[in-house]
């Protein structure tokens, strides 16, 4: 019985693969309820993420570990399209138990993520937790497990410096055209994807710098939407309109949930005459832009696997405050853990109340609590008595 875990992430898979993986809403919510019906889970959640998709499962009946894990990873791997993927169980990470706790905590606190202490996560985390109670497959465990993770990630971004400087993959984006294209400034740069959680944090950021020229797709031009500041220096153009848009800008980033490819080398090709530096940013999974851009002159192409090595130096200067983070964690998870199984154990605790109470009734409230202590230390080994009595003497 417990907390049990299906793990696909930027640490174990390249993008290709976690393309396979990214479901979207609806396919998410399909998952939910098959997990359910085909792999027997009691409660579900699943976190898609451009970097990971993670499956907890609550099982509250003991099972032969091998015998589960194949269940879950069979109905995974087929809602995925995955079944027939050469070594696709070589990309896939199981965990149980206190691990399974202990990783939702690393990662609901940004500990896990390519980029150490990014803020994005914790929002997917508690959105992923909305929609499988929406879903109606959550229940007391997965519910009480992700509002301890999601605390404790409160509690870590106040209390340390992990948060204080906010890097993300959007800041990497820009970081990464900076440093191809030498500065920003003057610079024509598109977002595609403007209305999206991760696109709408690019357009944030490249509102804050000065000299830029920053052009904003949206499928209808009627509306509006918050990423989209006010500013001189912003164009929202049709999304249909993009291409014709592309031979002017020195910078294209891309991030969409859009199962197709939102630009195409054909289509580029067509488009694009002018020869000068110009990068595109993929920063979408799957992947919005067609890796054969790469071959139109002087183009450079940045995709969520290029920002591994950007993200080194941010996390090795966050190494203090993520030790910091650890010693939160460490509190959060010990304290979900000890009410966990406490839960287990109610039915042991009625069965000792019993007990106890036709002692006292017996012999008297005295003699029942020596018995209980004379049985504790017939059963208990020698650390787990010494535990005991030392739990007691802090009272």
């Amino acid at each position: 019985m417990g907390i049990w875990l299906l793990s696909i992430s930027h640490k174990t898979a390249p993008l290709a693969i976690r393309e396979l993986f990214a479901f979207t809403s609806e396919q998410q919510a399909e998952l939910l309820m098959a997990l359910r019906s085909e792999a027997g889970a009691a409660e579900s959640l699943v976190i898609s993420t451009c970097n990971r998709t993670e499956i907890y499962t609550f099982y509250p009946k003991e099972e032969q570990q091998q015998k589960l894990f194949s269940k879950l990873q069979r109905v995974v791997l087929e809602k995925a399209g995955a079944l027939a993927v050469e070594h696709i169980t070589d990309y896939l990470r199981f965990y149980q138990g206190e691990k399974a706790v202990r990783h939702l905590f690393l990662v609901a606190a940004g500990l896990d993520s390519m980029v150490v202490g990014e803020d994005q996560i914790l929002g997917q985390v508690k959105k992923a937790h909305e929609q499988a109670r929406e879903t109606g497959t959550t229940g007391k465990y997965l519910n009480t497990l992700f509002r301890y993770a999601v605390t404790c990630a409160k509690r870590i971004k106040t209390d340390t410096e992990l948060s204080k400087t906010a890097v993300s993959t959007a800041t990497l984006a820009i970081k990464a055209a900076e440093e191809a294209l030498g500065s920003l400034q003057g610079k024509k740069i598109m977002v595609i994807g403007g209305t999206g959680e991760i696109g709408g944090i690019v357009l944030k950021n490249l509102y804050s710098m000065k000299g830029l020229h920053i052009y904003s797709t949206i499928r209808n031009v009627t509306l509006t939407h918050d990423a989209h500041l006010k500013s001189e220096s912003s164009h929202i153009i049709d999304y249909k309109e993009r291409y014709s848009y592309a031979d002017e800008m020195d910078v294209i980033i891309s991030a969409t949930s859009s199962p197709h490819y939102t630009l195409t080398y054909s289509k580029l090709r067509e488009q694009i005459h002018t020869e000068k530096p110009r990068v595109f940013v993929d920063l979408a999974v799957p992947v919005d832009i067609e890796e054969a851009v790469t071959e139109l002159p002087r183009t450079f192409l940045y995709n969520m696997d290029d920002f591994e090595a950007l993200a080194k130096a941010n996390n090795q200067a966050k190494k203090q405050a993520a030790r910091e983070a650890g010693e939160i964690l460490k509190e959060y998870e010990e304290e979900f853990m000890c009410w966990m199984i406490f839960q287990f154990s109610m039915p042991q605790i009625e069965r000792t109340k019993k007990w106890m109470l036709e002692e006292a009734e017996k012999k008297g409230f005295a003699k029942a609590v020596d018995k209980l202590f004379y049985r504790l230390r017939e059963q208990a080994s020698p650390k787990e008595l010494e535990a005991i009595f030392r739990c007691l003497a802090e009272e």
